[in-house]
């Protein structure tokens, strides 16, 4: 089975890279592991100095390596057993790295209990990094495919079924009403009312928003502006009369009274009513 793309992405390996010299550092310093405390008879500030210059170095491996990996993921698949064999060369190379230091530096050291020990402790000083990035970058990715699912959802009533959905000023969906059962909208400071027809009675949701802000979120919709305070459904909209004081608007449903229109907004919704199909 093939491994996530995202472990292999060039970002996540880059913050791998990164997390795990920082863990190293720390932990070297705190623990002292690969016989560190005899590599140099310094103060701890010149031992972290010097020891951090050593496990950059070796962190090189884990560079040249996640490069690699990068270039021939790109080209072929990397199953979980390639993964699994790709992450004990990383261990076994970095533990021949200080196993070779180590005796370097002190040639009296037994080789074999020298590799033994830099492997065991390399073994955690990458293994644990890597297993708390691994779940941070599914956890990401997770979030990511949720927050993607979520925001197509967003769009479905709208979109696919007919429905219209109403954000708050948040951005978040609050309800969603069918396009043939919305009547109108009335605005008032930074409240909508909502009305719309349900089992035939007269229903109303209470939103959080601006008029002005559902006016551009519903632009390509037949909710369009007819007065500073309303928006009404065109669907819904069953004749235009003009009278002395105005154009006002009848809907299909006696639940609800008439609605002017202001003068700005006549010319529009005369020529939206009209043009509908």
């Amino acid at each position: 089975m093939k491994i996530p793309d995202y472990i292999n992405e060039k970002g996540n390996s880059i913050r791998l890279v990164t997390f795990t010299a920082l863990f190293a550092l720390i932990f070297i310093n705190i623990y002292k592991p690969f016989s560190s405390s005899g590599w140099y008879p310094v103060s701890e500030f010149m031992f972290f100095v010097y020891s951090s210059l050593i496990i950059l170095t070796g962190v090189l491996v884990v560079i040249i390596s996640r490069i690699i990996m990068h270039f021939y993921g790109k080209r072929h698949s990397i199953t979980y057993a390639k993964y699994a064999v790709w992450v004990f060369l990383e261990v076994l190379f970095m533990s021949l790295f200080y196993t070779g230091y180590t005796i370097y530096l002190n040639k009296e050291r037994d080789a074999i209990d020298v590799f033994e020990s830099s492997f065991i402790n390399t073994a955690l000083v990458l293994l644990l990094p890597y297993t708390v990035l691994w779940f941070y970058f599914g956890w990401k990715e997770s979030s990511a495919r949720l927050e993607s699912l979520v925001s197509s959802m967003d769009e479905l009533p709208q979109k696919a079924f007919g429905n219209i959905g109403f954000k708050d000023e948040k951005d978040v969906l609050r309800i969603s009403i069918n396009s043939k059962d919305l009547l109108y909208l009335e605005s008032s400071d930074n409240y909508v009312t909502i009305y719309y027809q349900s089992n035939d009675k007269l229903k109303k949701f209470l939103l959080r928003n601006r008029i002005k802000n559902l006016e551009q979120e519903l632009k390509e919709s037949n909710v369009v502006r007819c007065h500073r305070s309303y928006m009404v459904n065109l669907e819904r909209v069953k004749v235009l009369r003009r009278e002395k004081d105005g154009l006002y608007i009848e809907m299909d449903s006696n639940l609800v009274s008439n609605i002017l229109v202001s003068k700005s907004y006549s010319k529009k919704i005369s020529e939206k009513f009209l043009s509908r199909p």
